[in-house]
């Protein structure tokens, strides 16, 4: 029996295992995205003492285990969930739109200070993010974000109010980066839907604690 074709072989393995190679074909690397946003305007509250008093912090949504990654997830048709092939956010989502949030809060300037929950504050926002996908229900796809929040007070740790907002934003065709746009429409939109909102409850609860006082 002729044993060379068979060491030839196994030292050719041997050297491919050694060196790091690979005889399977490698993955494309994918593209990140950030998502993106525009300028908000300032919010100009009715009382003067709610820009210098509050403190906010905001906590990145929780959410289930396939929206708390960097897939770009998409609802291809009917009950069929999927992502996007060679295409990543460039942070996982739950992150990634805590600073879209903090950003839009930053520029409104409703509050004293906004940062991340890593920071004291008065107030903290906590969240679920529900949906945050593209969806195929219409040709080009919709873009789909659902946000549950909770305003809190960290001084006694009681909820304030909540909140469930839904926003949504067409693409204007199939293309990776049209949908990340899309993100960005529907991201703009839920930011400033949420700033309103928290300037009614920060309002209200000056106006409360005043009629106390």
């Amino acid at each position: 029996m002729n044993l060379r074709p068979i060491v030839i072989v196994l030292v050719c393995a041997a050297l491919l295992f050694s060196s790091g190679c690979s005889i399977l074909p490698e993955n494309e690397p994918a593209t990140l995205y950030r998502l993106p946003s525009s300028d908000l305007q300032p919010v100009n509250p009715s009382s003067d003492s709610l820009t210098t008093r509050q403190r906010l912090a905001v906590a990145a949504p929780q959410a289930g285990y396939l929206l708390s990654s960097n897939r770009i997830v998409v609802y291809p048709e009917g009950n069929v969930v999927n992502v996007y092939e060679g295409a990543r956010w460039q942070e996982d989502a739950p992150e990634l739109l805590q600073t879209r949030l903090i950003t839009g809060l930053q520029q409104s300037r409703l509050f004293a200070s906004v940062s991340s929950d890593s920071l004291p504050s008065e107030r903290l926002l906590l969240s679920e993010l529900r949906h945050f996908q593209s969806d195929y229900a219409t040709h080009p796809p919709t873009v789909k974000i659902q946000l549950d929040v909770q305003l809190v007070s960290t001084q006694n740790r009681t909820s304030i109010a909540a909140q469930s907002f839904t926003t949504s934003a067409q693409s204007i065709s199939t293309d990776i980066p049209d949908v990340v746009n899309a993100f960005g429409i529907a991201s703009d939109e839920l930011a400033e839907e949420l700033i309103n909102w928290l300037a009614n409850q920060e309002e209200g609860n000056t106006l409360d604690e005043a009629s106390t006082d």
